[in-house]
């Protein structure tokens, strides 16, 4: 009987300690914890985090707050991921997932599908409604989608939606969210604090009715929030929408805007046109413009000093990417330019490989050869791999 008293007596102590804890973070890899999730029938709460984070730290003494702990333990499976960490980033990268900012929760069903995320308060409050409405169908963020479209526009939801489509690479959705926040916004508010922040942090778009006011009041904003930081998140807007996917596919037009924009916020124009030369060249090829592409590629040449690598990447890009062969004899004279700087065995071979090619699609057959079999002499003395020489000069015979 007293072996008895004795084991009850240890078994309170421990469950009241139990109790005093915080949220028991799992130690296993993460692949682990949702096995046991999914045996357990449990959502997975994640914490990205980082140990050099000082936001981070201070949300140490919440997450371990004994009533946090009692709901996230009975609730959840927890476990903290560290940003720093290659492991972390493959998951991150496995579920498509963006952090815009640390700590990050994220709360996921068993079978590893996010169904909500939370950029949180500091306060036990805060973080355990977090854990609430990762649990209620309606109120977590997996249901905003379809809550936008059935019309919900209020504009702290539209906020939300806009984030939670960062955070899981949604652009379009993102977009289409910001756009229609700006437009319920009066221009008089568009620089206040809170638009600044999402121009910070959710406007990924240069044509966001928000971001060409800014561009139209620059200097409201430096005189509010300081000119290096103004610079900074116009610069992130501006090359953002530029090296999206839909900036793949913008006009040349389009593309010229965001040159003008970055030289208006104070980039130098040399550099704004470094910046915009290969969309602008890719523009042309869509276009079918293969004039305009030569001479805009042919300006940028003779304006800069190009080393043997650039004149190999844009005679490979030309040889590949242009839409007929009226470049070709734009391309041999830049070939020519590069072999001229006398470069490395290798550099040389991989020059007279394009040369090849640019002869050839000029219907320079004889020529073609030639350089064909001096790339093939060069790689063959560098003991490079000649799988592709021998391609190319049985395409020449």
């Amino acid at each position: 009987m007293k072996k008895i008293l004795l084991l009850l007596f240890v078994a309170q102590i421990a469950l009241a300690q139990n109790q005093k804890q915080g949220i028991q973070f799992k130690q296993t890899p993460v692949e682990k914890v949702f096995q046991e999730a999914r045996r357990a029938g449990k959502p997975v709460f994640v914490e990205i985090f980082s140990p050099t984070c000082h936001v981070c730290q201070s949300f140490v003494p919440t997450l371990a707050d004994a009533r946090v702990g009692k709901y996230y333990n009975d609730k959840f499976l927890s476990t903290k991921l560290d940003i720093g960490q290659p492991s972390t980033r493959t998951f991150l990268d496995k579920h498509h997932l963006f952090v815009p900012s640390l700590p990050l929760f994220l709360y996921f069903d068993p079978q590893q599908n996010l169904v909500h995320f939370a950029m949180s308060n500091n306060s036990t409050d805060e973080v355990i409604r977090h854990g609430t409405n990762a649990l209620s169908p309606s109120g977590r963020s997996q249901a905003m989608k379809s809550r936008y479209q059935q019309g919900e526009r209020a504009p702290n939801f539209l906020i939300d939606y806009a984030m939670y489509s960062r955070v899981t690479k949604d652009t379009v959705a993102n977009i289409a969210a910001m756009n229609e926040y700006a437009r319920q916004q009066s221009p008089a508010t568009y620089a206040n604090q809170t638009n600044w922040l999402a121009l910070q942090k959710l406007v990924l778009d240069f044509e966001n009715p928000m971001f060409q006011y800014m561009l139209g009041h620059l200097d409201t904003y430096r005189k509010a929030y300081g000119a290096e930081p103004t610079q900074q998140v116009a610069e992130n807007i501006l090359m953002s929408s530029l090296y999206s996917g839909r900036g793949a596919q913008y006009p040349v037009a389009k593309i010229l805007e965001v040159r003008q924009g970055l030289t208006k916020i104070g980039i130098d124009p040399r550099v704004a046109a470094n910046r915009t030369l290969l969309p602008e060249v890719n523009a042309y090829f869509r276009a079918r413009q293969t004039g305009k592409a030569v001479e805009r590629m042919d300006s940028q040449v003779a304006s800069n000093q190009l080393s043997a690598p650039e004149y190999i990447y844009i005679s490979r890009l030309f040889n590949r990417a242009s839409p007929d062969a009226t470049d070709a004899p734009t391309v041999v004279k830049w070939v020519n330019k590069g072999l001229a700087a006398k470069p490395a065995p290798k550099e040389q071979a991989d020059l007279y490989f394009e040369l090849a090619e640019a002869y050839r699609r000029g219907g320079k057959s004889a020529d073609a050869q030639k350089a064909a079999q001096k790339s093939m002499e060069l790689a063959q003395a560098s003991r490079l791999d000649t799988r592709r020489n021998v391609e190319q000069m049985a395409k020449l015979k």
